[in-house]
């Protein structure tokens, strides 16, 4: 079976061709991507209408561009996937217009993806391919989740941002340190230069006593910390800044990823989502990963962000599991709003 999988949540869209069998893990045959960062740093954030008219502008060239790279035909298609939420409401009717418009173009059947399902699941299509059951730290700009996954559609909620999620933390702080847009990876680089240990900034519900996170206060921290710094702090006062702050999500990730583990008595984490790229994150992980004799796996570093890989990949193991079966009615809708643990 093949699968053409949509993305077009925020300010990415990507097209994806996966191959998958009655069993056994996926196979990724063909991706293309278009990032808009580019559009967007003009206006220091994603503008939903230039997102949602910027989609409609790609998608089509991507997909013609990876069904040439995978030298497939149209014909040979069997289920088309899209995004179906959380996301851009706007963004997102794009993906799944054109999904559906395909689908009963070919007469095809469409299923709808939940987004952070394709990115808790795409270490999957890595080298090192976790196995059920695991702990999943979801973790990007717009979402921090603790997840206990015992499989493809069985998802227990162990904990969550109630405020602003980690990625939220890294580009608000990278505003106030006037860093451009994307701030996280700008802050990420800044913070290679700095002393992490230099502010002694806030780790905020580090002893809450549950798995919830919050990075609101960590926020304002360093909005307070560059206040007393002057008006003019040098550049290596920025740094360690940055790396002070960075410091601080990591540890709050890390800790809480540990006492996820040991709770649930798993030791396999997967990481996943754009803050999943971080260095710093990944690096000490890894480190408590060895120490502590528990597994670490995170996509491949191209679909960390959002991509259409991911998406394909969820729709054909939900296939293999015979969930939620794909429709030939065509009608479509979106969910901007959408527990995972609802999907």
């Amino acid at each position: 079976m093949i699968f053409l999988g949509i993305e077009s949540s925020c300010d990415e869209t990507g097209v994806a061709l996966v191959e998958a069998d009655v069993e056994g893990i996926p196979r990724l045959r063909g991706q293309a991507l278009y990032s808009q960062i580019e559009m967007h740093r003009a206006y220091g954030g994603v503008v939903p209408e230039l997102a949602s008219r910027d989609h409609i502008r790609r998608v089509l060239p991507l997909a013609r561009q990876v069904m040439r790279e995978a030298r497939a035909e149209l014909r040979d298609i069997d289920i088309v996937a899209y995004t179906q939420g959380p996301g851009l409401a706007g963004a997102l009717l794009v993906g799944a217009g054109v999904a559906c418009a395909l689908g009963a173009s070919l007469d095809r059947p469409v299923v709808g993806v939940h987004h952070l399902e394709g990115h808790l699941l795409s270490p999957f299509l890595g080298a090192d391919p976790p196995a059920f059951p695991f702990v999943a730290l979801l973790v990007s700009g717009g979402h921090t989740q603790l997840m206990r996954v015992d499989d493809v559609g069985s998802y227990t909620l162990l904990g969550e941002t109630i405020d602003d999620a980690a990625g939220e933390a890294f580009d608000k702080s990278a505003k106030l340190l006037g860093l451009g847009y994307p701030g996280g990876p700008a802050l990420a680089q800044l913070a290679v230069s700095g002393d992490p240990a230099r502010f002694d900034l806030p780790r905020p519900m580090l002893r809450s006593g549950d798995l919830s996170f919050s990075f609101a206060g960590l926020k304002t921290a360093v909005m307070v910390t560059l206040r007393k710094l002057g008006p003019s702090p040098s550049d290596q006062d920025r740094a360690d800044l940055a790396a002070s702050t960075q410091a601080a999500i990591v540890d709050v990730l890390v800790r809480k990823s540990i006492t996820a583990l040991q709770d649930s008595g798993l030791d396999r984490l997967v990481v996943a989502g754009g803050v999943g790229a971080n260095a710093a994150l990944r690096g000490r992980l890894n480190a408590e990963g060895a120490r502590r004799r528990f597994n670490v796996h995170y996509p491949e570093l191209a679909l960390c962000t959002d991509n259409g890989a991911m998406i394909a990949l969820a729709a054909a193991m939900r296939w293999q599991r015979r969930i939620a079966a794909p429709r030939r009615d065509h009608d479509f809708n979106v969910r901007p709003r959408w527990p995972l643990a609802a999907a």
